[in-house]
C-alpha cells in the first residue's frame, strides 16, 4: 500500500480509537450520525460519497477529502467521475481549493497504485 494511504489510514484508525474510548456521548453520536448519513438511502452510497468529496474540498478539509476519495474508490467511482466532482468543487470553492485538488489527485493516484 502506498505510504500516503497507509499513513493516513493508520493515523485515522489510531486516533478514532482514542476518541471513541474517551466515551464522550456527543462525539460518539456525531461519529454514528456520520456513518449513517452515508448509508444507502434515496441516494446510493457512491453518490453520497461524491457529495461528501465535493463538500470536503470546498471546506478545505484534506483529511475529509482523503476519506471520501478512498471510500469513493472502493465504491467503484472512476477517475473521470472523481475529476468531474472535483471540477465542481473547484468551481464552487474557487481557486483557493486548487492546493486541495492537487493533494486529492496525488492521493487518488496512490489509491490506483494500491489497487493494481
Amino acid at each position: 500500500m502506498s505510504d500516503i494511504v497507509q499513513e493516513f489510514n493508520d493515523y485515522r484508525s489510531r486516533m478514532n480509537e482514542k476518541l471513541l474510548a474517551d466515551n464522550n456521548k456527543i462525539v460518539k453520536r456525531i461519529f454514528n450520525l456520520d456513518t449513517n448519513a452515508y448509508a444507502e438511502g434515496a441516494l446510493d452510497v457512491k453518490t453520497k460519497e461524491l457529495l461528501g468529496l465535493v463538500a470536503s474540498t470546498v471546506l478545505r478539509c484534506d483529511d475529509c477529502v482523503k476519506y471520501h476519495l478512498e471510500t469513493s474508490y472502493k465504491e467503484g467511482v472512476s477517475k473521470e467521475e472523481m475529476m468531474e466532482a472535483m471540477g465542481i468543487a473547484t468551481l464552487v470553492g474557487g481557486t483557493i481549493v486548487i492546493p486541495h485538488l492537487r493533494r486529492a489527485y496525488e492521493f487518488w493516484e496512490a489509491l490506483e497504485e494500491n489497487g493494481k
